[in-house]
């Protein structure tokens, strides 16, 4: 096969825009063989299914592995197109991925049935480890990498507060040992013991196998379990806040790249396009929708990031893409809309208010003066055809 052909199994199989019909089409097939396998192995520990159904189960992994198998060869020997520049050889791309995350889920999910072939496992042993092909699914989720990145972020936070748990967790049992053990010597027979209780009513769970029966026991333990929901809410604030913080973080950075992309910033340094990425807000509107409408207050001016418009102007529409913006005629002359602007396809808009338009310009004279000239242009464009056609 040529390097043509490599790249096109590599888009199939990582995203591609080339290729992204095809590799929906690859991973939903993946996903199917997936979770067909996971659930056949699933299947097969009841014991009236596995009798009854074991050639099916057995025909269902073969067709499995099999097709994991050319998976797993397909990615490694497409693995260079990872690395389009050329930096690295073709075989320490392979190596790369063979010893990264995705390469070991992948031949997990199909070396325990080569392995079986050579030395035997155990049957449930097998099963459990056919169960361990759900991890692949993760490649195909797409929020994974974002709650990895938030316990990475505040991994500190969080062990801080298992720390405070454990500390809590030791002490509270050793306290209960101490209030139960002459009533109930066999439940609460020893600090280790004790520590069962301790967790189940830390968390709240209370499966009620080992329950206190003295005054204080009792006392103790509804206060463990009120201190147990306070603690356990710790980590999900951590957590919940992370979150927002890393998809703040993340809009911020697709906000600033979007910016950097419009011809009007392109000669603005990083602080200052930061700077005005922290202006703009972000809208998504559908195909057909009128953004802004001849006549209406302007409260704000919008950037295209993608998609594409049509502004209503005579004697004939003009339509515009990706890069350019619209409504900055009104603001600069602080009138109402001069034309409607409606949208041709779903379009991806950033909207800068006119408090801050205002703000931006007076900090930045050159842009001002850039913005003023497109205006300027606009209308006298708009003029010229204007008279044309009435002429």
């Amino acid at each position: 096969m040529t390097p043509s052909w490599r790249s096109r199994v590599g888009g199939a199989l990582e995203e591609s825009e080339a290729g992204s019909w095809l590799r929906g089409l690859v991973e939903c097939s993946l996903l199917v063989v997936i979770v067909a396998s996971v659930a056949a192995a699933a299947l097969a520990t009841v014991r009236s299914l596995a009798s009854e159904y074991a050639s099916l189960f057995t025909a269902a992994e073969v067709i499995a592995v099999g097709v994991l198998t050319v998976e797993y060869l397909l990615r490694w020997w497409v693995a260079p197109e990872d690395d389009p520049q050329g930096a690295r050889a073709p075989w320490r791309a392979r190596f790369c991925y063979a010893v990264s995350a995705y390469g070991l889920i992948d031949l997990l999910a199909v070396a325990p049935f080569y392995l079986n072939l050579f030395a035997p496992i155990h049957a449930d042993w097998l099963r459990v480890l056919q169960l361990l092909r759900l991890l692949k699914v993760a490649r195909y989720a797409s929020g994974l990498p974002l709650f990895v990145a938030v316990i990475r972020t505040e991994s500190r936070p969080l062990l801080a507060a298992l720390l405070v748990m454990v500390v809590l967790l030791v002490v509270e049992s050793g306290i209960m040992f101490m209030l139960e053990r002459e009533a109930q010597p066999e439940l609460f027979s020893s600090i280790p013991h004790t520590m069962w209780w301790a967790i189940v009513t830390m968390a709240s769970v209370g499966y009620g196998d080992i329950v206190p029966i003295t005054p204080l026991g009792k006392m103790f333990g509804g206060m463990l379990m009120i201190l147990g929901i306070a603690m356990f809410a710790i980590p999900a604030g951590i957590l919940a806040t992370g979150f927002a913080n890393e998809i703040r973080k993340r809009d911020f950075v697709v906000t600033w790249q979007s910016v950097a992309k419009v011809p009007l910033f392109a000669g603005l340094d990083a602080s200052r396009i930061a700077e005005i990425a922290g202006l703009l807000k972000r809208e998504i509107v559908p195909a057909h929708y009128v953004v802004v409408r001849r006549g209406e207050p302007a409260d704000a001016m919008f950037f295209i990031m993608s998609g594409e418009v049509e502004v209503d102007v005579q004697p004939h529409p003009v339509r515009l893409g990706r890069g350019q913006y619209f409504g900055e005629i009104a603001l600069l002359r602080d009138t109402v809309r001069t034309a409607t602007v409606t949208s041709v396809s779903e379009c991806q808009l950033l909207a800068l208010e006119v408090a801050d338009f205002r703000r931006l310009l007076e900090a930045h004279p050159d842009l001002k003066a850039a913005v003023m000239e497109v205006a300027e242009r606009r209308m006298s464009g708009a003029q010229v055809d204007g008279q044309a056609a009435k002429r």
